[in-house]
């Protein structure tokens, strides 16, 4: 899977640009991307690749913080 800007090895994407959304990148990151099988290979904008599996951590306990 190609995630070009929004999920990065390990964080996602930069928030603080005037036409970007942290409610909106969660939101693609935690409904659709974490929604693919574990074993899918990400391939970011730049950067290292990641999987799925390893990626799910950070926002299974990120998650409970933006709510």
């Amino acid at each position: 899977m190609f995630s070009g800007d929004t999920l990065f090895r390990g964080t996602w994407g930069r928030t603080d640009l005037p036409t970007s959304s942290l409610e909106d990148i969660m939101d693609s990151i935690m409904n659709k991307l974490l929604k693919l099988p574990d074993d899918t290979i990400v391939y970011p904008g730049h950067g290292m690749s990641t999987m799925i599996k390893d990626e799910k951590p950070i926002y299974l306990e990120l998650k409970p913080k933006l709510l």
